[in-house]
């Protein structure tokens, strides 16, 4: 068959709604200045879709620095990878700083979150070494994995006994091969908002011989009494071998960073491939990112005005009896019992009649019957958005039982 040919067969799970879902449950395009409220085709919304968290994106300080970056230096400047031509003294000021922020000897930067995560798990273990990761770990790092030749055992999400099966498993194994062992798992998991039980982790390391990677990019900026994550919220820091943190939340950026020991990063820095073959971050991101990272730093009142939004929205959800999981952290699922097309419903009367734009998860990424409304609260949003969502989400859910929703026909709403 041509490759073509196959492609237009095989769209994949997502490819096969394109016709219908393009523009609106997919792709759909947010305008105007990033905030609480932005236009989506032309009308305004109140967006609890983007991970804002501390509502950097447009803070005045940030406008002016990315401003002035951009007009100094241009978005080229510098030209080439880091070890060839794209090094710059901006660059390793804001390593120096992020690992200082982050309790860690050294960090080196990544040009993205999830590009560098995929060549970091690439670059630290070998045929010899095996992987033990969390169920629910990020796509970046199922990715990474697959890039692993070696062998890698899942324990059953936040189970810290069926953690402590697959690290027996996995020491028996490196006792053969002469391996090592690598534990992944994620600060903070960015569909239940659950943190990852890394005090526990730790803990096991007085049982068994291995290095902990964390993957803390909801944490980053949000967790923590000076944000510097969920170690620093778990009070175990010292126990994470290997930190990575995104600039793509907290610090409404592009790009991110990996922090360890002198030897990890080192490692990283002359052998992890997405940065040595790829260009070096641009210096108006460079800069930005300092200027973001002194007011994640000095301003602990832009994570108090977050946390003031989590605790309204997530008390007033629970008090309107609405199952919000697990969640210790910004994010904050609205576990709802219904089918796809009920999710659809539900999508274009949010959006259509109470103007709310939020993410909806349905199966195949949660189970079949289960719908999440998945709010991420920022520091740029009001008690009155609060309010005015608990009171659509309650009227929604209210049809949605009493099986409205069910009798509606699906409306395609793509472009």
């Amino acid at each position: 068959m041509d490759l073509f040919e196959k492609l237009k067969t095989k769209p994949g799970p997502l490819g096969t709604h394109a016709k219908d879902s393009y523009g609106y449950y997919m792709f759909p395009k947010l305008e105007g200045e990033i905030g609480a409220r932005m236009l989506f085709r032309g009308k305004e919304k109140l967006v609890w879709s983007l991970n804002n968290y501390l509502g950097l994106a447009n803070h005045p300080e940030v406008r002016k620095a990315d401003a002035e970056a951009t007009e100094k230096y241009g978005l080229a400047y510098p030209m080439g990878a880091r070890m060839m031509s794209g090094n710059s003294n901006y660059h390793e000021q804001l390593e120096n700083e992020l690992a200082t922020f982050v309790s860690k000897p050294e960090a080196i930067l990544l040009n993205y979150g999830y590009q560098g995560m995929v060549s970091a798990i690439d670059c630290l273990v070998d045929r010899h070494d095996v992987i033990v990761y969390d169920a629910e770990s990020h796509a970046c790092i199922i990715d990474g994995m697959r890039l692993h030749i070696g062998k890698r055992f899942v324990y059953t999400h936040n189970n810290i006994e069926s953690l402590e099966i697959q690290l027996k498993r996995a020491t028996k194994m490196v006792e053969e091969t002469g391996g090592s062992i690598l534990v992944i798992t994620e600060g903070v998991f960015g569909m239940s908002g659950a943190q990852g039980k890394i005090n526990e982790i730790v803990e096991l390391k007085k049982k068994f011989n291995f290095r902990l990677f964390v993957d803390d990019a909801h944490g980053f900026g949000t967790m923590g009494k000076t944000g510097a994550g969920v170690g620093e919220e778990q009070n175990c820091m010292d126990g994470i071998d290997i930190y990575f943190g995104t600039f793509a939340k907290s610090m409404a950026g592009i790009g991110g960073f990996i922090a360890g020991e002198n030897t990890v990063v080192k490692h990283l820095r002359y052998n992890s491939r997405s940065q040595i073959f790829a260009k070096s971050l641009p210096m108006p991101m460079v800069i930005g990112a300092l200027k973001r990272l002194q007011l994640l730093r000095d301003h602990p009142e832009l994570k108090s005005n977050l946390w003031k939004i989590v605790h309204a929205l997530q008390n007033g959800l629970r008090e309107k009896g609405f199952n919000i999981g697990v969640t210790t952290t910004p994010v904050t699922p609205v576990i709802l019992n219904g089918t796809i097309p009920e999710a659809t419903a539900i999508t274009q009367e949010l959006r259509e009649v109470y103007n709310i734009f939020c993410s909806i998860i349905v199966y195949p990424v949660v189970p079949k019957g289960v719908i999440i409304l998945r709010i991420i609260p920022t520091a740029a949003h009001s008690l009155k958005d609060v309010e005015e969502t608990i009171n659509a989400f309650s009227a929604v859910k209210h049809k949605l039982d009493s099986g409205e929703y069910a009798k509606m026909d699906f409306v395609a709403m793509a472009e």
